[in-house]
């Protein structure tokens, strides 16, 4: 949800690029919420981390409050967050809707930051 908000709301502005400590699905409940707001995220994909090089990016996001499992690299960005978001994998539908806000808020903030 991340990736969709960060490449819609950051077009032109920033690039995106989702990645995890190993590859994932995007849960088809995810895809459902955000295609509601018109942001189609069905052909997104989580690469594992070990593809990309720290060196390439400005930001660095983790998603679960599991940033204390990254390699060091990646957490001395200049920016680096550590969002601590419920996962709503498993959880009821109100779940994913409040998630996904709490992520739009989120991303817009960062846009925000690496805007200036």
């Amino acid at each position: 949800m991340a990736e969709g908000f960060a490449k819609t709301l950051g077009k032109d502005k920033i690039e995106v690029t989702s990645s995890g400590l190993e590859s994932s699905r995007v849960h088809p409940t995810a895809i459902e919420v955000m295609s509601e707001i018109g942001i189609d995220i069905s052909n997104q994909t989580s690469d594992p981390l070990i593809n990309f090089s720290p060196k390439d990016y400005d930001a660095v996001i983790s998603m679960c409050g599991c940033g204390v499992n990254l390699p060091p690299d990646w957490v001395t960005q200049e920016i680096f967050e550590d969002w601590e978001l419920d996962d709503p994998d498993g959880q009821t539908r109100e779940t994913f809707y409040r998630v996904r806000d709490e992520i739009q808020a989120r991303v817009t903030k960062l846009i925000e930051l690496l805007d200036t």
